[in-house]
């Protein structure tokens, strides 16, 4: 039986709660119908093995012709160049960067928010609207359900740490460019190396992509284990909270990863 405040937490993100009829069997998938934290992920353990790790290498750095420096309307900052071995060094080299068109058209950069030494790092894959306005990852709708989903498993905003793949919005709101991801990635890496978190939420498909150097559908990544390329943080993959409000009968799913994701940090 749920608690009282799993049910609420349920509510809040919108997953339905199920019961079944006295004598009647339940043929439903677990993802759909159980909600007891580790009766339903103890079930799945054993009704659908997790598949082989499967590790990726990163994608290698896009190449950059003479040409299309050029073409770039401000200087470029070579990221390689610069030392990022410490918080005030990452948020500087951020907040200076030039290195692709993202930086000529954002309000301003969003580098993350959260506690420096959580457990938990969750990554998205840029900067909406509000994020850019208020300069802060996941503040519009989606950050709204981010943090009751976090709030079902008992964590709050505060206690772990967001960031995304690109830390500029893309034009209308667009999936960021190889090349606009890669112009990041160090920074991201850097990121991870002062966190060392424990485990890292990767939340949508642009996010899951760049992590784990993977084209799979979300849909397949979401059912393997995965740790990041080079080092040993589990990464659990899950549906972008925007793709949820879109799609609410896949928070069921969602709720099944953030379950999964509480046993990997306990």
């Amino acid at each position: 039986m749920l608690t009282a405040r799993q049910q609420h937490c349920l509510r809040g993100i919108g997953v339905p709660l199920w019961r079944a009829r006295a004598g009647a069997a339940v043929d439903a998938p677990a993802a759909e119908h159980e909600t007891s934290l580790d009766t339903v992920a103890a079930a799945q353990a054993a009704a659908e093995p997790q598949a082989p790790l499967a590790v990726a290498a990163a994608a290698p750095p896009a190449d950059e012709t003479l040409s299309a420096v050029a073409a770039q309307p401000a200087p470029i900052v070579p990221v390689a160049t610069t030392k990022l071995d410490s918080w005030d060094a990452i948020l500087t080299a951020i907040h200076a960067c030039q290195a692709c068109e993202l930086a000529q058209n954002c309000t301003q950069k969003v580098p993350g928010v959260g506690d420096r030494q959580a457990d938990l790092l969750i990554v998205g894959e840029g900067p909406g609207h509000d994020e850019d306005i208020q300069g802060e990852p996941f503040v519009g709708r989606s950050g709204q359900l981010l943090d009751r989903m976090l709030a079902a498993i008992g964590f709050s905003r505060e206690q772990v740490y967001i960031t995304n793949i690109v830390k500029c919005r893309p034009p209308n709101n667009r999936d960021p460019r190889p090349d606009e991801a890669q112009h990041c990635r160090a920074y991201l890496e850097a990121q991870i190396e002062r966190i060392a978190p424990r485990a890292i939420l990767s939340v949508g498909r642009v996010s899951a992509h760049n992590l784990l150097g993977s084209d799979q559908p979300v849909g397949k990544l979401i059912r393997q284990q995965h740790t990041l390329p080079g080092t040993d943080i589990p990464v659990k993959v899950t549906y972008h909270p925007a793709y949820l409000l879109r799609n609410p009968s896949a928070k069921a799913i969602a709720w099944q990863d953030l379950k999964l994701l509480h046993r990997m940090l306990r």
